[in-house]
């Protein structure tokens, strides 16, 4: 018998096939540039509206670029919205950090010192991130008027805090689990207190999630119109997004007004997601893996 017989027939070689750039990264870099011009387009609008005279920013030629620059629009916007907008700050401000600085005390004490029905607590706290707004308008109503608060900004603050306190402890707690325990520990070693132990060490680790949280709560609070326009029903102190809803005329709309004025609103936000995005995705994805 011969050897070719015993030993078995080698695997045929396979011609390495060479890859060639197909139509995926171009495909998808085609449907970006698609979504980034369709994102875009109201932005055209708002803007180049915003800076053109009366006549040039009606329905008709609202989509044509400016013959020249106008600043009437802006102007007059800053003139009606300049007051809410300071309304808008002496709400937002506040309810942001109040908001954060609760959501880290409940997230520290449910992440990294649990009791006997923590986990109940820490669900109950979530629930009312699912409460929608209008279930809740009426009593709400009744609580602040009888608290002498409705109508004020104090009140209207203190309705966004309560708010703000499931989605805080929520960000908080899941990014306080990403430190290790063993830190912890070692200051209870050295007979740290735990007031001393979020304040002096927690505290200076928490830059990412106070970032998470004020570039969330100042969205959704300087967003906000329902509450606005039901807890202050005073024009002059309501906020920067009802009283944009109250340029527009009821028989006429001076549209290089109401973009102008869109766009002042929309400064602000635009401005905290510009400084501090490059640590939005870090302290949102913090304590996802252990």
């Amino acid at each position: 018998m011969s050897l070719r017989a015993v030993l078995p027939a080698a695997p045929a070689r396979r011609t390495p096939r060479i890859r060639r750039p197909g139509a995926g990264p171009l495909s998808g870099a085609v449907a970006l540039v698609a979504l980034a011009v369709l994102f875009l387009v109201p932005v055209y609008v708002m803007v180049t509206a915003g800076m053109k005279p009366p006549v040039q920013a009606d329905a008709a030629h609202m989509w044509e670029l400016p013959r020249g620059i106008d600043f009437s629009g802006l102007q007059d916007a800053w003139a009606k919205l300049g007051p809410n907008l300071r309304n808008s700050f002496q709400v937002v401000v506040p309810a942001t950090v109040v908001s954060s600085v609760m959501g880290a005390l409940n997230g520290f004490i449910l992440a990294k010192f649990p009791f006997r029905g923590s986990n109940v607590l820490f669900v109950a706290i979530l629930l009312g991130m699912f409460i929608p707004y209008q279930v809740i308008l009426v009593p709400l109503v009744r609580f602040l008027q009888s608290a002498d608060l409705y109508g004020t900004l104090t009140g209207l603050t203190l309705v966004h805090i309560i708010y703000g306190i499931p989605i805080t402890t929520l960000i908080f707690r899941n990014y306080y689990r990403g430190i290790p325990d063993e830190i912890i520990e070692a200051a209870q070693v050295d007979g740290a207190s735990k007031v001393s132990i979020f304040g002096r060490l927690i505290l200076p680790l928490s830059l990412p999630g106070f970032v998470v949280c004020g570039i969330f709560q100042f969205t959704n609070v300087w967003n906000d119109f329902l509450f606005g326009i039901t807890v202050v029903p005073d024009p002059t102190q309501q906020p920067v997004t009802v009283a944009l809803n109250n340029l527009a005329g009821n028989f006429s709309v001076q549209w290089n007004t109401v973009m102008a004025g869109a766009l002042l609103a929309a400064v602000p936000t635009a401005l905290v997601y510009i400084l501090l995005g490059r640590f939005f995705v870090r302290g949102l994805t913090a304590g996802s893996v252990k």
